[in-house]
């Protein structure tokens, strides 16, 4: 196949396969994009050649584990985001084995490359006398005072991701037969979290009397409706005081405040199987994870159980040498 040939495959796997195929969001299609195109610029560099010289054939085996090895090391990414251009680099393959059969031998190899094992970043979350602490020094007057207070108690309330809040339009808002929202998910799906009486309150407040059903519930200062990045930089604002240990302010972002209701929802006894439809997901994994992390439930758990007074028979001495301070004294000498 010629040069000729990448151009259309290209085309098809971004405009056809993932955006309408698959469904994806602009945020997701934009993240295969810059797999491709690191990839792309490895390979006529290492070609030395244009980007338009490049051929399917030259997407070789040998070049994508050059390449992988090259965002470690020539581009300093960690192992999380080399892994997960090896992820869409797999699915962009297993498309161009399809169009391409040719292609077929060097898909399978780039589809059998290992991911790197690396251990699960730490989930963060806030204690609830740190939630307490958040709304009480939020703005008490102000041009965004509601805003800010509605996005950072919808968060929450709901454990939206950072792009389901920013996609958040007035017809998602159901403030009538019972306080709710309706959330666009990931994989194009959607679910309903309930809404708090006081959550309902600031939203009404915010979209006022006559809203619009498409026009957005958040917005920047200019109208426009928040992006991701301006949902970020809200909530940094508002939580940089929050510090951990009286010590350095911590890096929190929204989806600490998706960690922060699992958690709480856990604390509450609610079932886990609840807080997977509530956070939207797919694998009951995820969700098992909170349960790992949240070590007041384990020592509530312990309490429950806790072995009665006197089975565990008389109380052992203590050796006789750990109290005979000589040889304490003689043993330090050595």
């Amino acid at each position: 196949m010629t040069a000729a040939g990448l151009g259309p495959i290209l085309h098809a796997f971004f405009v056809d396969h993932l955006t309408r195929q698959k469904g994806l969001r602009r945020s997701s299609v934009q993240s295969y994009r810059d797999a491709v195109r690191l990839l792309l610029a490895f390979v006529a560099s290492d070609k030395r050649c244009k980007l338009s010289g490049i051929e399917i054939e030259d997407l070789t085996f040998d070049r994508v584990q050059r390449f992988l090895r090259h965002l470690e090391d020539g581009r300093g990414n960690r192992v999380p985001t080399r892994n997960q251009r090896l992820a869409a680099l797999r699915t962009f393959f297993e498309y161009v084995g399809s169009r391409a059969p040719e292609m077929f031998g060097t898909c399978q190899q780039i589809a059998a490359i290992p991911t790197k094992r690396t251990p699960p970043p730490a989930t963060q979350f806030l204690e609830r006398d740190e939630i307490a602490a958040l709304f009480a020094r939020l703005p008490s007057a102000g041009r965004h005072t509601v805003r800010d207070r509605a996005l950072l108690l919808f968060l929450y309330n709901t454990g939206a991701r950072v792009q389901e809040a920013a996609d958040l339009r007035v017809e998602h808002i159901d403030l009538e037969r019972g306080p709710r929202a309706r959330l666009y998910g990931k994989g194009g799906k959607w679910r309903t979290c309930p809404l708090w009486d006081e959550t309902a309150r600031l939203l009404r407040q915010l979209m006022g009397d006559s809203p619009v059903a498409q026009a957005p519930v958040f917005c920047s200062a200019t109208g426009k409706p928040f992006t991701r990045f301006g949902i970020y930089k809200l909530v940094r604002r508002h939580t940089a005081r929050l510090q951990d240990g009286g010590s350095a302010a911590r890096r929190i972002g929204p989806h600490v405040f998706r960690h922060t209701t699992a958690v709480h929802l856990l604390e509450a006894g609610v079932e886990v199987n609840v807080i997977r439809g509530w956070l939207g997901h797919v694998n009951l994994a995820t969700t098992n994870r909170y349960a790992d992390i949240n070590i007041r439930t384990k020592e509530a758990a312990l309490r429950q159980c806790a072995p009665p007074p006197g089975v565990g028979g008389p109380k052992a001495r203590a050796p006789v040498w750990r109290n005979d301070e000589t040889m304490l004294a003689w043993l330090a000498s050595l």
